[in-house]
């Protein structure tokens, strides 16, 4: 089970001077305990997840202020927004359920019944599903957003946390903490097509927008896998920081945002080279990461902290800074 309380690729800076590149130019106060966090696809909006609070925090990302508290369920973990921006989706873990929330008024319009212990959540490219990883009876949930009902559960792996698409939808990728594992599921039958072995305790992943490489955050060997999806296979492992959790990639696949969770710092990996070019510092215990459509700026969730780190170019001193 998820832990709903703080428990659960660094390049030092060579110089101690001042440099431009990515740090934190914002800091949200937001509600108790954030776990994920989802950008809207104008990227007018910022979703935060309130494990304690129960709640959903509104940021409106113009001046990085909260707007709007929605009430959800029991300890919410997950979030997601549909590709229209007209509905967020966000896990229960302690109800065992969904919270539908339509953005134009920020009201809950649905809650809907999954499996034990939900924490991932996602959206179809295409926005006519959603799958939910439960954790407690390792099983995927498959909601069909028309009339928001479970149609199809999937067997993955011990312990799902997360799960991210392909672009074109036709496969979804499933991080098996308990059992050190990657499920590939083929959406258009709902079935485990193959099970790839990556670090330990994976958690947060990417797939990257060509949909050749997926990126997988393994928290207990502190290490990123980076699985070809020609061949399932890990084609590279990524030396990281202190348990390493949350990941995200920018629209263009350039970058990586990696949250060291016991580093209370973000590891920026470039893709090209598979190597941390920067590390920079934010609250502790960073959880969700989710990058704007535009690529600037990144959200980071500070679970013990409560706040949310809002990340862009900016200067940055000391060793948390490249030189």
């Amino acid at each position: 089970m998820v832990s709903v309380s703080a428990m659960a690729l660094g390049v030092a800076g060579m110089g101690a001077g001042a440099a431009t590149a990515d740090t934190v130019v914002d800091t949200v106060r937001v509600g108790t305990a954030p776990f994920g966090v989802a950008v809207s696809p104008d990227g007018s909006r910022a979703y935060v997840t309130n494990v304690v609070s129960d709640s959903v925090s509104v940021i409106d990302t113009a001046g990085n202020t909260v707007i709007d508290s929605i009430g959800v369920g029991d300890a919410p973990a997950g979030v997601a927004v549909s590709p229209n921006g007209s509905h967020v989706y966000v896990t229960n873990q302690l109800e065992d359920t969904v919270s539908v929330i339509e953005t134009a008024g920020n009201t809950v319009i649905d809650t809907i019944e999954v499996g034990d212990t939900p924490v991932g959540v996602a959206t179809t490219p295409d926005g006519l599903g959603v799958y939910v990883t439960n954790n407690g009876d390792d099983t995927v949930s498959v909601i069909e957003t028309a009339d928001r009902t479970v149609v199809e559960t999937i067997g993955v792996g011990n312990g799902p946390q997360y799960v991210a698409f392909t672009p074109n939808g036709s496969r979804a990728f499933v991080t098996n903490a308990l059992e050190d594992s990657v499920s590939v599921i083929e959406t258009s039958e709902n079935t485990l097509m193959n099970t790839i072995r990556v670090g330990d305790y994976p958690r947060g992943l990417a797939v990257t927008p060509d949909g050749l490489r997926v990126y997988v955050a393994n928290g207990g060997s502190d290490t990123v896998s980076v699985i070809d999806t020609a061949t399932d296979t890990v084609a590279q492992t990524i030396p990281a920081e202190d348990f390493p959790w949350g990941l995200a990639l920018t629209p263009d696949g350039s970058r990586a945002y990696v949250t060291n969770l016991y580093d209370a710092s973000v590891s920026v990996i470039d893709t090209a080279t598979n190597s941390v070019v920067e590390r920079i510092r934010v609250g502790n215990y960073p959880y969700g990461v989710a990058v704007s459509p535009d690529g600037s700026p990144v959200y980071v969730v500070n679970h013990e902290a409560s706040t949310v780190s809002v990340i862009a170019d900016g200067t940055c001193f000391g060793s948390f800074c490249t030189s």
